[in-house]
């Protein structure tokens, strides 16, 4: 990486008055979890895609829920990364929110709550735009728990009754339109958005870092690779979050070696 670039990306961090970052599955890869999209995501000759929608839900809860506790099972082992734990002390140094993902494994809020110790880990909380698997939802009435292990019978809400399912956006659901709004709000506002480890393809997250170039802020990419974001970001830093993030946001850090 060029000093040049990595002094611009350094002064565009220290000047950022607001601050976001999404995040995507790049980062979490760097701690071991799971791609369940790719050549060896099946289960069971299933697909994520065949399983994870509602229709699936409807037809044959058993089925799409032992999917999920598998998913949770190959997750169980992963950390997170200095890539997150970079992110989780970076925003626990404002004081302000701003972290943003799509990824569901959690390990975010697990950073968040590792680095702040016995304080508050608000700030370093993420937005989970797609929700996180450890959690389980109330298909009814939308109550939330952390999740359980997968008993002989369909797990009950206990409040109302119904299915409990995971707490993720399955495919053709529509994202929590609070959730989406409090992101918007965040990237309009921002004057830097960082956007690590996505291939910048899945909208409406995808639009985030767009909104804050439109309000007159920076885009900085990281990723291991040319993404669709490139050519609209200031700055595009090649290598993985779990190098680069901890040398651009800790504070007297130097460059990546």
């Amino acid at each position: 990486m060029e000093q040049g670039q990595w002094r611009q990306a350094r002064r565009l961090v220290r000047e950022a008055r607001h601050a976001i970052a999404l995040t995507g599955a790049g980062i979490s890869a760097e701690s071991g979890v799971p791609t369940f999209r790719d050549a060896g995501g099946l289960w069971k000759s299933y697909r994520p895609e065949e399983l994870a929608t509602p229709e699936a839900l409807a037809r044959d809860p058993r089925t799409v829920l032992e999917w999920y506790a598998w998913r949770r099972s190959a997750l169980a082992d992963c950390r997170p990364n200095e890539g997150h734990r970079a992110l989780a002390r970076f925003f626990l140094g404002r004081g302000e929110s701003g972290l943003v993902t799509q990824n569901v494994d959690g390990l975010h809020t697990r950073a968040a709550l590792e680095e702040a110790g016995k304080g508050p880990a608000e700030a370093a909380l993420p937005l989970e735009l797609h929700g996180a698997v450890g959690r389980d939802r109330c298909q009814s009435c939308a109550a939330r728990w952390p999740a359980e292990p997968l008993g002989e019978t369909l797990p009950q809400c206990s409040a109302c009754g119904g299915l409990r399912r995971p707490d993720v956006v399955l495919f053709g659901e529509a994202l929590d339109a609070d959730l989406l709004d409090r992101a918007r709000g965040l990237a309009e506002q921002a004057d830097l958005c960082l956007v690590v480890g996505t291939s910048a393809v899945v909208y409406p997250a995808a639009a985030l870092p767009l909104a804050t170039r439109e309000a007159g802020g920076h885009i900085v990419e990281v990723n291991v690779r040319r993404t669709a974001l490139t050519e609209a970001a200031t700055l595009a830093l090649r290598g993985e979050a779990g190098t680069i993030l901890p040398a651009l946001l800790d504070r007297q850090s130097g460059s990546p070696r």
